[in-house]
């Protein structure tokens, strides 16, 4: 008689969606391909005109990329919030690698592409550009290895990536904003408040969140901040009941948050977003463009750059030990992820056009430079993981 199998908890939904095989990825995949064809195909004019076509107060493109997104930076930030109080992430030095990581993947690619634009103030300003990781191209690729590549190595690099989305996000704050609205932040500061004091108050129903996050996301994208940072910020006041021995507690509001989100964000968010994205026209391309100075910084910055940053950080907390090497990844592995890194769409491009908003020829330049150094970081990045996660399978 065969033993009673034990009871089994419901899995993280994030965790889910990393370690299905191909699934999401898949659909995500070819939504991105499917969008870089019809960008150069005949019936291209329609597709960027519906992307730009106004349903009220927002273009199609940024109801995707500010609204549907925040969902997807609320799930995430539900699982880092549960990662970093009841799992993987419960650690200083589980917390402190990505952040370095992150923090490595940012500076060192800036750097590259001010070393190639140095001389150019002009072409200067596009430094941050790639600075920013595409979490969900970067994942994308990593559910297309499937078991291939270990969980801790797809939470940390979900870890790694969100950190520096928000890190991009700060930038464009800081640099790339023509004028923050006091009032809406302050409007923002005050949700983020009642939020906080529902969450306090121990209120477990989740509609009092949804709403007032609502508010929260029309006051953030009205501040002149990227509205995705109101998902996140939601997320982290979303109440967490921790449980020692069932850390996936399917009665803790951030658990129905989640597995409800999940379903949605696989299937319809990040492939409506890949498709949105993706599709860079390349009409008057000329191979001399390679090496325009925007194009080869850019395409540098994230190729070179964020392997160099992320790869150097990363090895440089753990042999200092100041950090722990994720479980069951293989330097190979790592190095595979940091050249994914380098995966850079959608902040990248969306940092380039507002570097560049006066100057088209430099704008084209950078989605020339974006899409090369991309291209080259999932080609790269997906065959070292390959490789090394045969060498790294047990005997």
């Amino acid at each position: 008689m065969h033993a009673p199998h034990p009871i089994r908890r419901p899995a993280s939904a994030l965790r889910d969606l990393l370690t299905s095989e191909a699934g999401g990825g898949l659909v995500l995949m070819a939504s991105a391909a499917l969008a870089l064809a019809v960008a150069n195909s005949p019936i291209a004019k329609t597709y960027f005109a519906a992307l730009h076509a106004h349903l009220g107060p927002l273009s199609v493109l940024h109801w995707i990329n500010d609204g549907l997104m925040a969902l997807f930076f609320l799930l995430v930030g539900l699982e880092i919030k549960r990662e970093t109080l009841d799992g993987r992430l419960r650690t200083w030095p589980d917390r402190i690698l990505p952040g370095m990581a992150a923090l490595g993947g940012m500076i060192v690619p800036a750097l590259v592409y001010a070393a190639v634009n140095w001389s150019s103030p002009e072409t200067l300003r596009g430094w941050a550009i790639p600075a920013a990781t595409d979490i969900a191209f970067a994942l994308g690729v990593l559910a297309l290895l499937g078991r291939r590549v270990p969980v801790s190595l797809k939470i940390f690099l979900t870890a790694l990536a969100i950190i520096d989305d928000l890190g991009a996000v700060l930038i464009i704050a800081a640099f790339y904003t023509s004028g923050l609205s006091l009032p809406m932040l302050a409007g923002a500061g005050v949700t983020l408040a009642l939020l906080i004091g529902l969450n306090r108050a121990g209120v477990a129903r989740l509609w009092p969140y949804l709403l007032l996050g609502a508010v929260l996301w029309v006051f953030v994208l009205k501040s002149g901040i990227h509205a995705t940072i109101a998902g996140v910020l939601l997320a982290l006041t979303i109440p967490l009941r921790l449980s020692a021995g069932r850390p996936d507690d399917p009665e803790s509001p951030l658990h129905r948050l989640e597995h409800a989100l999940h379903p949605w964000s696989a299937y319809l968010v990040l492939p409506v977003f890949g498709f949105a994205n993706a599709g860079v026209s390349l009409a008057g391309f000329e191979p001399a463009m390679l090496l325009d100075p925007v194009t080869l910084g850019v395409a540098l910055g994230l190729f070179v750059g964020k392997q160099i940053g992320v790869f150097g950080f990363v090895l440089a907390c753990v042999k200092s030990g100041l950090a722990k090497r994720p479980a069951h990844a293989g330097w190979g592995q790592i190095y595979g992820v940091s050249l994914l890194c380098g995966v850079g769409f959608t902040m990248s491009l969306f940092i380039g056009l507002l570097a560049f908003a006066d100057a088209p020829a430099l704008e084209a330049e950078t989605k020339v430079g974006v899409l090369a150094g991309s291209i080259a970081c999932i080609l790269a990045g997906a065959v070292v993981l390959l490789l090394a996660s045969s060498k790294a399978r047990p005997s």
